[in-house]
């Protein structure tokens, strides 16, 4: 009988916080990611779809909410609209997404008016998030827009990226995940054909049970995320647990659900545990996560004791450099060793003469005006996932 009651409050205690960490009536900064897959239908947009969108999200904006959507899809509607095949090569995705961004974004349009709704079209690049300048811009930018009651609906800029397209940020998973971080969102909603994270790969065991929760994205869950989407989506399971991560540093909470479900945004921000949600580890200052989510520029080598050092809030000092991989410039982000990032103060060339001595060799070469550190304790942060 006691164990009985043991196990009864165990469970309640259990519910209440699953509860807790489920309440989204104090989130005011929601951003909403949709994935190709289940915003498009029979090779082009799903009108109707879009619609359910709007009104939820319309519904979010009537109780004093700000909303951010990130939306794929525009290379679906492009190649739906040429009436090929697939879209293989760089050109030919570029191209498709050049026809289909305004098709997608005149659907969105049409849709929010119905409820009075103003959209705003903003397309992103790596480098965009990469560069501090740029990337302090967008964030104002957004920031207006939001203060301006209008919804802004972003996306990759496919038709200029320089890289392969997906790879820089995986069906948007990743660069939903950078919005949320940046205009410190309360809350991302990843809606995709993907309705949780498994304990196992369900493609492959058909033990495999959806996890409702998740604290820590463990080894074991890394390996099983599986690979890529479908032909016209770059994401899969594997991009937004590289999301998720993003969040976490952020103090900001991800839930993955099934975007085809019945008013699933009205349902997740009342509550409802519908889905995986992902609990934050961490909220790094704004500057500390761009440093943590730019791209490296090259990579410092540096000794046991420099790392013990920066670890423990210590500037990096040119005397623990090892040796310097890559070439980059003074004010680049760049990785130490393979365990933190940091904005150095000195360019490649100078730290390669500089690495193992003392700090005055700096001001000697650099003048005496120059900071006698490679990087200060503000500037660095400690990767820990």
């Amino acid at each position: 009988m006691n164990k009985q009651l043991a196990d009864d409050g165990t469970a309640g205690l259990r519910n209440t916080r699953y509860k807790i960490m489920r309440s989204f009536e104090n989130a005011k900064r929601i951003v909403i990611k949709i994935g190709t897959n289940i915003l498009t239908k029979d090779d082009s947009i799903d009108a109707g779809y879009v619609r359910r969108i709007a009104g939820q999200v319309n519904a979010l904006l009537k109780t004093g909410r700000q909303v951010v959507i990130v939306s794929s899809g525009a290379i679906g509607m492009g190649l739906g609209q040429l009436d090929a095949e697939s879209a293989r090569g760089i050109k030919m995705r570029q191209a498709c997404a050049a026809i289909g961004q305004p098709l997608l974004m005149a659907e969105y349009r049409k849709s929010f008016l119905r409820y009075g709704v103003t959209v705003a079209q903003v397309l992103l690049t790596a480098e965009v998030l990469n560069n501090r300048k740029t990337y302090l811009n967008l964030r104002n930018s957004i920031e207006t827009l939001l203060g301006l009651a209008v919804v802004p609906i972003l996306n990759e800029n496919d038709s200029v990226s320089t890289d392969e397209i997906g790879s820089a940020f995986g069906d948007n998973d990743k660069l939903s995940a950078l919005v949320a971080s940046k205009i410190d969102a309360d809350v991302l909603i990843m809606l995709s054909d993907i309705d949780a994270l498994y304990d196992k790969n369900p493609k492959t065991s058909a033990q495999a049970k959806p996890i409702s929760t998740v604290f820590e994205i463990t080894d074991e869950i890394a390996r099983n995320a599986g690979g890529k989407g479908s032909r016209y989506s770059t994401g899969g399971m594997k991009t937004k647990l590289e999301a998720a991560k993003i969040a976490s540093n952020a103090g900001c909470r991800i839930v993955l659900a099934d975007g085809r479900l019945k008013n699933v945004i009205t349902r997740i921000v009342a509550g409802e545990q519908i889905g995986t949600i992902f609990m934050p580890k961490r909220k790094l200052s704004n500057r500390a996560r761009w440093i943590l989510n730019s791209a490296p520029a090259g990579t410092i080598l540096i000794d046991d004791g420099a790392m013990r050092a920066v670890r423990n809030r210590k500037s990096l000092l040119p005397s623990g450099v090892i040796s310097v991989k890559g070439s980059f410039e003074a004010g680049s982000v760049v990785m130490l060793n393979d365990n933190a990032k940091a904005v150095t103060s000195i360019a490649s060339a100078q730290l390669r003469t500089l690495a193992g001595k003392h700090s005055t060799e700096i001001k000697k070469l650099l003048g005496p005006k120059h900071r006698d550190v490679v990087a200060i304790p503000e500037d660095i942060v400690i990767i820990d996932y």
